[in-house]
């Protein structure tokens, strides 16, 4: 026979979403970091094909 789940505590589930929100946190700090060493030209790990400007 079914028997309903027992509740989560608030505090579990706190603690649950802040280790996702912290995860996702370091997550969009490298991909911050990856972009601005793109943009700027200085990133070793990661190439860009770069255009050639045709001058006129």
């Amino acid at each position: 026979m079914a028997v309903p789940k027992k509740r989560t505590s608030i505090s579990k589930k706190r603690i649950r979403k802040n280790f996702w929100k912290k995860k996702a946190f370091w997550t969009t700090l490298k991909a911050l970091s990856l972009a601005k060493s793109v943009s700027t030209g200085n990133s070793k790990s990661f190439f860009i094909e770069q255009k050639k400007r045709i001058e006129s």
